[in-house]
């Protein structure tokens, strides 16, 4: 028998090995843990870079209303022949001439407010892009919380685990007593070494579960280490200190609402801006020359002799008649994106409520079954205790100490999953809110 139990424990102990083998992980808490993947994540820096070209584009946007500026300044050479009644002859003069230009770019006056209606069109943009970096940082939190949470399971579970390793082992030694006293038989000493190669299989696996859950854990914050869990975060889930009502309001003003109201008014200036083409336009330009007076020899001054100047101001307006239904293709264009905003923002304000109502009914669920789970294990722990007695005395057979221990083994992991639940529930409430609920 004794052989038997040394062949299951060598043949469990490479997996445990295995387990062990990503060496020591550095604890950390969730709040630096989120900091980290907040600045490290792919999906977080993506946002900002959108916040950032959005705003770049809103400068651009505003500064559209300035006209372009440009100054020049020109020399030239010539020189060569010329032909005076068919004989070629040097050319007279200097050969040097100069120029000067400033000159303003075309500045529009009016064009049926389709500028300003670009201008509210990336500012509704930008305020949609804050609102995603508000979003992605949840959603990254939200990711975190999971992975950290599931090494506080998989803590829980290593404990459960090894709890029924001892309760195993006792078995053990009362099998093995009881066999060397003629009082058992071979099946309670095969059930015994059973129940102990689960309970250490339920360790292996354990381990394995928090070895995947600190890799995750380490992507997410992006450390050239392995982190994992606070031993301290292993505690009781708090409740949520905020009621139902003030939970709902937030909700509809959560991220993914606020997003889709900012898209609705982009989609709105967009379809504003498509109706300026049915006005016309009106720009006006300006420029100053000056031509210096020639010399034989390059001077950037220019020759002896006053300069000529040039000045020209410009007015142009233009109404364009007909641009191959261009116009009207981009009024339905800009309708059917509006349109399609416009339900998008109502979906969400519904979808944020049902996602709500789940994630409530689930915390609410998986606190009230954590108080019935304790209560459940409280009365297997002692029904094991009591069985186990019996069965230490002859009175009870093998089977129904097995079933005592697995009831026990069912309710620790029952409220192991409860917990889980809880946190997660209220993870994903926080995400939703785009709040933390301490």
């Amino acid at each position: 028998m004794k052989k038997f139990v040394l062949r299951t424990v060598m043949a469990l102990a490479p997996a445990a090995l295995l387990a062990q083998a990503g060496g020591e992980a550095r604890t950390i808490s969730l709040d630096e843990a989120i900091r980290l993947a907040q600045v490290n994540q792919p999906s977080a820096i993506q946002a900002r870079n959108a916040l950032r070209t959005g705003e770049a584009s809103v400068r651009s946007t505003l500064l559209g209303y300035l006209p372009s500026l440009s100054i020049g300044q020109s020399a030239s050479q010539r020189g060569g022949t010329q032909l005076i009644q068919g004989v070629p002859l040097p050319m007279t003069g200097n050969p040097w001439s100069y120029g000067r230009s400033l000159s303003f770019g075309s500045v529009t006056l009016f064009d049926g407010l389709q500028r300003w209606n670009n201008y509210r069109t990336q500012q509704a943009n930008l305020n949609a892009s804050e609102v995603a970096v508000v979003s992605a940082q949840y959603q990254v939190a939200l990711n975190v919380k999971t992975a950290y949470y599931a090494i506080l399971t998989g803590r829980e579970q290593l404990g459960a685990a090894q709890r029924q390793l001892e309760q195993a082992q006792q078995q053990m030694n009362v099998a093995t007593a009881k066999m060397a006293a003629g009082s058992a038989t071979r099946t309670d000493s095969l059930s015994a070494a059973i129940q102990l190669g689960n309970a250490r299989q339920a360790i292996i696996n354990a381990q394995n579960s928090i070895g995947n859950a600190n890799a995750q854990l380490t992507r997410y914050v992006a450390t050239a280490y392995t982190v994992t869990a606070l031993p301290s975060d292993s505690g009781e889930v708090t409740p949520i200190g905020v009621d139902e009502a003030t939970l709902t309001r937030m909700a509809g003003e959560g991220p993914t609402v606020r997003q889709a109201a900012a898209q609705l008014t982009a989609s709105q200036a967009s379809s504003r801006a498509a109706r300026a083409p049915y006005l016309p336009t009106l720009s006006v330009s300006a420029s100053l020359g000056q031509t210096m007076p020639s010399s034989p020899t390059f001077s950037w001054n220019g020759g002896a002799g006053a300069a000529t100047e040039s000045k020209s101001l410009s007015f142009n307006l233009n109404y364009q008649l007909f641009n191959g239904y261009q116009r009207e293709a981009n009024i339905v264009t800009t309708r059917v994106s509006q349109e399609n905003a416009e339900a998008n923002l109502r979906d969400q304000k519904f979808l944020a409520q049902q996602n709500l109502t789940t994630y409530l009914n689930n915390f609410h669920t998986a606190m009230l079954s954590i108080e019935l789970n304790k209560l459940q294990i409280t009365s297997a722990e002692e029904n094991v205790r009591v069985i186990q007695q019996q069965y230490n005395l002859g009175t009870k057979q093998v089977l129904d100490l097995l079933t005592a221990q697995a009831s026990l083994d069912a309710a620790r992991a029952t409220l192991i999953q409860s917990r889980q639940n809880a946190r997660l529930a209220k993870a994903n409430i926080e995400a939703l809110i785009g709040q933390d609920l301490k």
